[in-house]
């Protein structure tokens, strides 16, 4: 059974539990989650195995932001969830019709509003890890030889210790953890629309301000008076001027990596994305990068 046949079977099975019509279901994500568009303008997320608490809180978390001045994507509230299958939660969640990705400045002016959020006193959100996962795709992965291998643990190591030595912030704060352009989204509203919650936690704020600075730094991605409205949108804080930023930068740009590798076992495009992306942070290819979207 395919890894595609399987989450079509969880999504069937919780259909039939919650009643939801799956005839017609498209499958717009298999990456860290399931994502299915379906009838009636629902929208179906599965999780991985073992991530119900995880599926909880994405939940209530989406419930606090709103009710905190944060427009994000809503759940269907009408149906019992989330619900269990093959130990992965599935969700129901209501579909932002056409959407666009946000522009640098309407992402950096909700990242400041949300960086300005007390934590929930409802639950407790979880401390962010950048390195969650990482050794763990990178040793488990059939494509990488083992040259490259040795090399991704003992730069994921040395990019450990020297986050451990980042001196502590002022503060931490309520942070989204993948803050890309196209995980806030304008509908024909104007009103940017948060999606994707399965990484807010408590952190650095810098960690949501990297990701579009390493577009503009090590990418070419990003123009350079995109990145300045993206800075003055977040109140004139500009992550590249931080000691810490080329830790950081490194790390995300190991996670894009380890990323890449994960998803080769059943992408031949991510295997070459993969390779091509390991030689990058080697040194084999000079910035500016072009790596492609998998």
């Amino acid at each position: 059974m395919s890894p595609a046949n399987s989450i079509d079977e969880v999504l069937t099975k919780a259909a039939e539990i919650s009643g939801v019509d799956v005839r017609g279901a498209e499958l717009i994500r298999d990456g860290s989650h399931g994502v299915y568009r379906l009838a009636h303008e629902i929208v179906a997320r599965i999780g991985q195995p073992g991530s119900i608490d995880a599926a909880q809180r994405e939940l209530r978390i989406s419930q606090w932001l709103n009710d905190s001045g944060i427009p994000t994507v809503e759940s269907e509230a009408s149906r019992s969830q989330p619900i269990v299958v093959a130990d992965r939660p599935v969700t129901w969640w209501k579909l932002i019709p056409d959407h666009r990705p946000s522009t640098p400045g309407e992402l950096a002016a909700m990242l400041h509003a949300l960086h300005a959020l007390a934590p929930p006193i409802e639950f407790e959100l979880p401390t962010y890890d950048p390195f969650t996962g990482l050794k763990e795709r990178i040793t488990t992965a059939g494509m990488l030889d083992q040259d490259d291998r040795a090399w991704l643990l003992q730069h994921s190591a040395r990019l450990h210790e020297q986050y451990d030595a980042l001196p502590d912030p002022p503060s931490r704060c309520v942070i989204h953890g993948d803050a890309w352009q196209g995980n806030l989204v304008v509908p024909p509203s104007g009103i940017p629309t948060v999606l994707d919650l399965d990484q807010v936690s408590i952190g650095r704020r810098e960690w949501d301000l990297i990701q579009l600075a390493v577009d503009y730094v090590d990418f070419s991605r990003v123009p350079r008076d995109d990145y300045r409205s993206f800075v003055e949108a977040y109140g004139g804080y500009d992550v590249t001027g931080w000691p810490g930023f080329r830790v950081l930068a490194d790390i995300q740009e190991l996670r894009w990596v380890a990323f890449a590798v994960a998803q080769s076992a059943s992408n031949s495009n991510a295997a070459f994305q993969a390779k091509h992306r390991i030689a990058c942070l080697r040194g084999q290819v000079p910035p500016p990068w072009q790596w492609e979207a998998l």
